[in-house]
């Protein structure tokens, strides 16, 4: 069962990931995967290691840890950041093409 876990999109997260995602520290991951609460795969992007995690065994270690009010603190906090980081985007977007209409409208 948990082969196949590994082959599913969104099934699986970096260490660094994780971290950033359920508020863990990475001597908190990497004790849960010594202690063999977390199964992990080694991979390499650009010749650097990372460890790659299931997001289900994550969420049960984030569980034990931080308790239901932390995970779901900690989710409605990801998903700020998430929107905000749209929002810039997309004002940056905007901020570029009004620019474009301003030189088009010149131009004319």
């Amino acid at each position: 069962m948990s082969e196949s876990l590994w082959q599913k999109q969104n099934a699986t997260l970096s260490h660094k990931n994780a971290c950033k995602e359920f508020r863990l520290t990475e001597d908190e991951v990497i004790d849960a995967m010594k202690a063999g609460k977390l199964q992990y795969r080694q991979n390499y992007a650009h010749g650097n290691p990372y460890f790659r995690l299931l997001r289900v065994e994550v969420e049960s270690l984030a569980l034990e840890l931080r308790g239901v009010n932390g995970i779901a603190e900690q989710e409605i906090i990801h998903k700020l950041q998430k929107i905000n980081k749209e929002i810039n985007s997309l004002k940056k977007k905007l901020a570029s093409l009004e620019k474009q209409k301003i030189a088009l409208i010149e131009i004319q």
